[in-house]
């Protein structure tokens, strides 16, 4: 039943996946950190300037952010990120786009997790000389993290999901494999049942193995 996948490198295109999924979430996660310290920020200017990014980031379509990766980043202005080869600066590229586009969630789901750490806390750590930077770093951010280790891999999950959107500027991960050997074979019910098992593979242990660390290092107030 399973002869159809000889000549077609499975494992391999959800490996690539699955670097997609962890370079993204790195640095969604240090950029989303970034983003809400500006949004918390006692300066106006970079409140103004973090909630403009994830206001127009969020309501931007994924696809429309990854294509102008390509189109605009590497064609237009020779934006390559480092790489020498065509699949290299592709695969940069969807990681940039993915970064730039989950950054605004994590943000979020980090700024409501800043939004219960009680106020006496900071003013406290005020009242002993510490400086904006020093609170959020040593006082805001530690519990934040524990209250919103939930949400973030609902996030990680989403962002998992969204590799497949890759496909649009040619990075060989799964989305793009199950659309070639769609077009090749004529087994589209089981090749759509075989990449939806990847991906619960690849989620579904995320899921309970995040959502036991969520339970375990929940703030109790």
């Amino acid at each position: 039943m399973f002869d159809f996948l000889e000549g077609y490198d499975l494992l391999g295109a959800f490996w690539t996946t699955i670097r997609l999924t962890v370079y993204s979430a790195i640095g969604s996660l240090v950029w989303g950190t970034v983003l809400a310290a500006m949004r918390v920020s006692p300066v106006p200017l970079m409140r103004g300037v973090g909630a403009a990014y994830v206001n127009i980031v969020r309501n931007i379509p994924l696809t429309v952010i990854i294509v102008f990766t390509s189109l605009g980043l590497f064609q237009t202005l020779g934006v390559s990120m480092g790489a020498h080869d065509f699949e290299g600066i592709n695969f940069r590229l969807a990681v940039l786009g993915l970064t730039a586009y989950t950054a605004a969630f994590v943000c979020e789901a980090l700024r409501s997790g800043i939004n219960t750490v009680p106020i006496g806390q900071v003013e406290a750590a005020r009242a002993i000389g510490l400086g904006f930077p020093q609170v959020l770093s040593l006082i805001v951010l530690p519990q934040a993290f524990r209250s919103v280790v939930g949400p973030l891999a609902n996030v990680l999950i989403a962002l998992t999901k969204n590799t497949t959107v890759a496909a649009a500027i040619g990075v060989a991960e799964a989305a793009l494999l199950m659309r070639e050997m769609i077009e090749n074979e004529a087994q589209l019910i089981l090749i759509s049942a075989i990449f939806a098992f990847g991906f619960i593979c690849l989620t579904l242990p995320m899921g309970l193995l995040l959502g036991w660390v969520a339970r375990k290092v929940a703030v109790r107030r």
